[in-house]
């Protein structure tokens, strides 16, 4: 099964929501996933995303659209960094 990262769309007309899915490569665009990463909201410009579901899809085969791609990258880059 070819898993894709991508977003689903959710909410009203003109108000665009979408949620960070995991979801087989042949399933509808907001149809059935595997497993929600997270959720990205354009107007406020929110990101929400768990990085580490996310690193295990990718490491896993998972291909990530663009779009996530470039939503990941801003999210570990405003991410604190950890300590040790």
């Amino acid at each position: 099964m070819a898993v894709s990262i991508r977003l689903a769309r959710q909410g009203a007309k003109k108000r665009p929501f979408y949620r960070i899915v995991a979801a087989d490569k042949r399933a509808p665009r907001d149809g059935r996933f595997i497993e929600q990463l997270g959720y990205y909201d354009p107007r406020a410009k929110v990101i929400n995303l768990d990085i580490a579901r996310y690193d295990h899809w990718v490491s896993h085969g998972g291909l990530p659209s663009q779009t996530v791609r470039d939503l990941a990258r801003k999210q570990k880059a405003s991410a604190p960094a950890q300590a040790e």
